[in-house]
């Protein structure tokens, strides 16, 4: 039987794309949570300065974010964006350690940061651009997989190399997963890509000058008018609003038992998580467009309420740590429907990236005051009513999801065998 050529390049494109989120799950993050290691221990920075340019740095996160995705939306080029932003990350982080200063690390991760905002929503677009709408889903539930399982694989590495010569070796690390994630990105065939479907399009057909007016993104725009995309870009700051703090809170309570054992605790706590992830995200691609995609986000926020209270049942080491587990289901489950639901909302509008960027500003909004609000509790009242707060936060998230979120699964989702130009557009839902 001849080979087909067309095939072939799809699923070469798959197997690109699972080695890219493999890869990019280290350098997508950065630094992350080994930068205040890094400066506190080897630069003998106090806290007050680390708060500072780790504030900086999501600032800039925030800021750049719906600008990243209307810039996908925007560009052809998504591949070597994401390649351009790789190369930020990793040169901005290598060159910490020779420009230690105030400075130079604020300016240096609040660039990093801001690069960082492109993987998401382009990684995404590229993804849909491949597979279509019919099969995103699935295809999302496999970037999720390998890129939680990458980011297991890293935090276990690095928890070992760091071990044995010091903080520092997480810049090799870093450096060492972006030349493999340059490789991967540039193996994706350009030709597999359709950009139109990239940007939420249906690609084909259409009235012409409808779809040259869809070529001028803007997320602000979408906000305002598009009632369920707001409903859940409300419902995504109050999940990130009470799931932030959790980690951290837990990694104080350890840390304040036992000094030694709390680095390592902590990193097990990550570790053990992301690998909850890999199943869940494969369960969130194999079963979403089945059982509905607002149930798997419901479900996502209903865990967390039982997760603070759980937090409260006892200080013991081995009871956290269990307890942490379930975050690898809400945040495997979110992190798997979340561009699911975007691209649901915004079929055939070319507003898919800007979208998405516009959600995730909301998401990075409500993890930037998670901390504060859990912060502010603990001192007045005490770790278990922080974990409580947090968790009645994530339950009004769950009652405005349940009373105002439309089920969002599109016709394609529904009936895989309608064609593009028979399919209704969404529009019904994103002018709601």
């Amino acid at each position: 039987m001849p080979a087909d050529p067309q095939r072939d390049q799809a699923k070469r494109a798959g197997r690109a794309l699972d080695a890219a989120n493999f890869f990019l799950a280290d350098v997508r993050q950065g630094l992350g949570p080994y930068l205040a290691i890094y400066l506190l221990t080897e630069q003998k920075w106090d806290e007050a300065r680390i708060g500072i340019v780790m504030s900086v740095a999501t600032i800039a996160g925030i800021l750049a974010q719906t600008p990243a995705g209307a810039l996908v939306d925007a560009v052809r080029a998504k591949r070597l964006a994401m390649a351009g932003a790789a190369l930020i990350v990793t040169v901005t982080s290598l060159l910490l350690p020779l420009l230690p200063s105030f400075w130079p690390v604020a300016i240096s991760q609040g660039i990093a940061n801001a690069a960082e905002v492109v993987f998401p929503p382009a990684l995404a677009a590229v993804s849909l651009g491949v597979v279509g709408h019919s099969a995103f889903t699935a295809r999302i539930g496999r970037n999720e997989t390998f890129n939680h399982a990458g980011n297991a694989v890293a935090a276990a590495v690095a928890g070992v190399a760091a071990y044995g010569f010091g903080p520092q070796v997480v810049f090799y690390l870093l450096g060492m997963m972006s030349v493999a994630s340059l490789v991967s990105l540039l193996a994706i065939p350009e030709r597999v890509i359709d950009h139109d479907l990239a940007r939420g399009l249906d690609g084909d057909g259409g009235d012409a000058d409808a779809r040259r007016e869809s070529e001028q993104p803007s997320g602000f725009t979408i906000l305002l008018t598009c009632r369920p995309l707001l409903v859940f870009a409300v419902c995504v700051l109050l999940f990130h609003l009470a799931n932030a703090a959790m980690l951290p809170l837990v990694g104080q309570k350890l840390a304040l038992q036992d000094r030694n054992l709390g680095t390592s605790l902590m990193s097990a706590c990550i570790t053990a998580a992301q690998i909850v992830m890999v199943p869940v995200a494969m369960l969130v691609g194999a079963r979403a467009d089945r059982w509905g995609h607002k149930r798997f986000f419901l479900a996502a926020l209903l865990i967390l309420p039982v997760r603070g209270a759980l937090y409260t049942v006892s200080d013991a080491k081995a009871w956290l740590v269990g307890v942490q587990l379930m975050d690898g289901i809400g945040a495997g489950i979110f992190g798997a429907i979340l561009p699911v639901i975007v691209a649901d909302l915004m079929r055939n509008t070319g507003r898919f990236n800007v979208a998405q960027g516009a959600v995730i500003t909301a998401q990075n909004i409500g993890a930037a005051l998670s901390t504060t609000l859990a912060g502010l509790v603990v001192v007045n009242f005490g770790y278990s009513a922080a974990f409580l707060a947090l968790g009645a936060v994530a339950a009004i998230g769950a009652a405005v999801c349940w009373l105002a979120l439309p089920e969002t699964r599109g016709p394609a989702a529904a009936d895989p065998g309608r064609s593009r130009q028979t399919a209704p557009p969404a529009s019904g839902i994103a002018a709601e």
